[in-house]
């Protein structure tokens, strides 16, 4: 009796694993969707409805008898642009992250085009680093997006200055810019949580809103088991904790601490995340 040796599976003549879904690809598709589209549209909008609600109000905090980033917003552009940071990091900065992370897999699978992706075949694999990449670059051109318009709209209004600090004194403009450009990339590592979770949730169901709604959620809930005083030391466990550690880098002296604890925590519970979605991802029979 011969035996029969298994050779090697067979593949198709110039099949590239690598070569599947090229990042292009994968962002164009991404780019022309509608949710694209309005979170451009809101991240654009913003600087303007605030700006409208400055000269409807007058000058901020000139009533309410404290001093903060918010009372000084119509000094100079920066000024406005860190306000517009300040009034939208806490929950209005998490919706486009959720929703680039969230929609991405589960959409896919709504529409049941995600079989036929594997079936081309793309690896798994593949599919979800170029769906992460992309997601990823969308949600910093929205954050980008907003203290860029910010800035542009505030410069037009109130004129080009130093950024005025509500302790006292100021920062040159160079150096206003350069503590912007890390404000914005601490904004974008404290995100990075809500980003693990939609992502990981977009890998476990086939209902977007179910993912996105699901990320909002938590977040929303670290944010109010932080504001538990009850819990002491166990908040500094909670990413909400350090959400605004960034305003450590519009004071006179920069300072890291915070920010780095902070990034420290979001990274780790980031990569714990997108790792429990790669494994249960690459584990998953999928039928839609």
């Amino acid at each position: 009796m011969s035996s029969v040796v298994a050779g090697p599976p067979q593949v198709a003549s110039g099949y590239r694993a690598g070569r599947t879904l090229p990042l292009r690809v994968e962002l164009v598709r991404q780019v022309k969707r509608r949710r694209t589209l309005v979170m451009g549209a809101i991240m654009l909008a913003l600087p303007f409805v605030l700006l409208i609600a400055f000269q409807i109000g007058g000058e901020p905090g000139q009533d309410n008898g404290r001093v903060n980033l918010m009372d000084s917003a119509t000094a100079s552009g920066a000024n406005f642009a860190a306000v517009n940071l300040f009034a939208s990091a806490g929950f209005l900065l998490v919706i486009p992250v959720a929703l680039f992370f969230g929609d991405t897999v589960a959409a896919e699978a709504s529409w049941s085009s995600l079989r036929y992706l594997l079936a081309a075949p793309v690896p798994r694999a593949r599919l979800l680093w170029s769906k992460l990449v992309v997601a990823l670059g969308l949600s910093l051109a929205a954050l980008v997006l907003l203290p860029v318009v910010a800035l542009a709209v505030g410069t037009a209004a109130y004129g080009w200055g130093p950024l005025q600090l509500p302790t006292g004194g100021s920062l040159p403009s160079g150096t206003a810019a350069q503590r912007l450009v890390i404000v914005v990339a601490y904004v974008l590592v404290s995100q990075l949580v809500t980003a693990g979770l939609a992502f990981w949730l977009s890998t476990r169901t086939d209902a977007p809103l179910g993912a996105v709604g699901g990320a909002v959620f938590l977040t929303i809930i670290g944010n109010v088991l932080d504001e538990v005083t009850a819990l002491g030391d166990w908040r500094d466990f909670l990413p909400a904790h350090w959400q605004y550690a960034w305003l450590d880098a519009v004071q006179p002296q920069l300072q890291w601490t915070d920010m780095i604890q902070g990034t420290a925590l979001s990274v780790t519970y980031a990569l714990v995340l997108f790792a429990l979605a790669f494994r249960g991802f690459a584990r998953k029979d999928v039928v839609s």
